[in-house]
């Protein structure tokens, strides 16, 4: 049904890859759609998918796993052993410390810097004044950014933010935009998302 969906409404040459938000679920749970075949995984805490992953990984080499929830400094170097792509890139000094342990395991994720559109204290994210010139940063010391990322406030119209920030990923040259969810994946299409963060319309609601 999603897939069908997907196919129908992107308005870009691409189909976008759906991340199978898989957060508190045992992998048990998981194991029928990895057999499947699909290969995009998303958790949000990095003890959490160490214990659920690593064996699965090495036996599933396809597997690509997102780490989609905030990532504190002194978690990084756990996160790089298991995450191929972070979606929650937010200050210079975490992008440091990406930078730094990298170099140290010789592994380069694939990173979406993390936008705050809503300008919400509660969330993390850079304003998107400063986006330009955290981009140039983060590129400096050697990041591999190939996007960026929000979560819209959940009391607004999601639309206006899709479109900002096609507007903002257009204006550093990327192509990848990590946004939509199960509530607002459809709109999210319309304006170009590449990667998709789908949790309970896959496995369910969590309790």
């Amino acid at each position: 049904m999603i897939k069908s969906k997907l196919t129908t409404l992107n308005n870009s040459n691409r189909i976008p890859k759906i991340i199978a938000v898989s957060k508190t679920f045992k992998i048990e749970n998981i194991l029928p759609l990895i057999d499947y075949g699909h290969q995009d995984y998303g958790e949000n805490k990095v003890q959490e998918a160490l214990e659920k992953w690593t064996d699965i990984k090495k036996q599933k080499s396809m597997i690509n796993l997102h780490l989609i929830g905030k990532l504190q400094t002194n978690k990084v170097k756990f996160a790089l052993r298991i995450f191929d792509y972070i979606h929650s890139l937010d200050s210079e000094k975490l992008a440091k410390k990406i930078a730094l342990e990298q170099q140290k395991q010789n592994v380069k994720p694939k990173i979406f810097i993390q936008i705050n559109l809503g300008e919400e204290s509660q969330k993390s994210g850079i304003m998107k004044k400063h986006l330009v010139d955290f981009y140039n940063f983060s590129k400096g010391i050697g990041l591999n950014i190939i996007g960026t990322m929000c979560i819209p406030p959940l009391d607004q119209d999601s639309t206006k933010f899709f479109g900002e920030m096609r507007e903002l990923n257009q204006s550093i040259n990327l192509t990848e935009l990590s946004m939509g969810m199960s509530s607002d994946y459809l709109q999210a299409l319309e304006y170009n998302s590449t990667y998709l963060r789908i949790g309970s319309n896959i496995f369910g609601q969590r309790f």
